[in-house]
């Protein structure tokens, strides 16, 4: 029978709080769930047909359920769904061959949850404003083109020039949010991964990992930049499980 993997535990497990916890609990298609431990780690499992695993949301989202019950009692790595194996002998080898990295990953995520955060816009009102700003450029400093004298030619290449500015000021709008963001993160101590304008209305889309009792702070600060750029709308989600913060190639 092939093994499902949900996540690796760290070290100094009870066994026997471990044992009690699994045991309330019920795996994908209504497995048991059980430990296999290799030193001081352990993967928990559950018995799985790779040709009856259903990719769908329910499934996800019940191996997910999993993973976050377990992480509220212990410090893991969560592994991605449909992380499958054949045999109890085949995780213990993969959990040897990876164990440094297993471990050294574990204490990284040690005491702390991934947060995320996404910061969406009004697009075309966001946009007006930047028009605007850019509108009051004195023509000076704009400096259109003036030696041609066919209007066409020259209305293209002011437009060109707006759009340029435009997209300037759009970037340079973002990466002010970030920084002042980025600034309370140092403070927090957190890790980060941030995207910006990943769609046309998701200007930020970042996630951090950040210890569990710092949670307050991280609250404050999004609230606190939230009064400040009441123009735009601040979603915060977690704690969360590290998924984004796992890196291991496995052996």
């Amino acid at each position: 029978m092939e093994k499902i993997i949900y996540a690796i535990l760290s070290d100094e497990i009870n066994h026997g709080k471990l044992n009690a916890i699994l045991s309330g609990i019920q795996g994908i298609a209504g497995t048991d769930l059980v430990a296999v431990s290799f030193d001081q780690i352990t993967a928990i499992v559950s018995d799985i047909e790779k040709t009856d695993l259903v990719v769908n949301k329910a499934n996800a989202i019940a191996f997910a359920q999993i993973i976050e019950i377990l992480e509220k009692q212990y410090p893991l790595l969560p592994m991605r769904f449909g992380s499958i194996m054949e045999s109890t002998d085949s995780i213990l080898k993969m959990l040897e061959k990876n164990y440094s990295e297993f471990q050294n990953n574990l204490q990284k995520v040690e005491n702390k949850s991934e947060f995320g955060l996404k910061i969406f816009c009004d697009a075309e009102k966001l946009k007006a404003e930047l028009k605007s700003k850019s509108d009051a450029v004195s023509e000076s400093q704009q400096k259109p083109v003036t030696e041609s004298k066919d209007s066409v030619y020259r209305e293209y290449i002011n437009q060109k020039l707006k759009a340029h500015r435009l997209e300037e000021m759009l970037m340079g709008y973002v990466d002010s949010i970030i920084a002042e963001f980025t600034r309370f993160l140092v403070e927090l101590e957190a890790v980060k991964k941030i995207k910006k304008m990943t769609t046309a209305t998701t200007i930020i889309d970042a996630v951090f990992l950040l210890e569990k009792d710092k949670k307050p702070e991280l609250i404050q600060a999004i609230e606190d930049l939230q009064r400040k750029y009441t123009g735009l709308n601040f979603i915060l989600t977690g704690p969360w499980p590290a998924f984004s913060f796992v890196d291991i190639t496995l052996k």
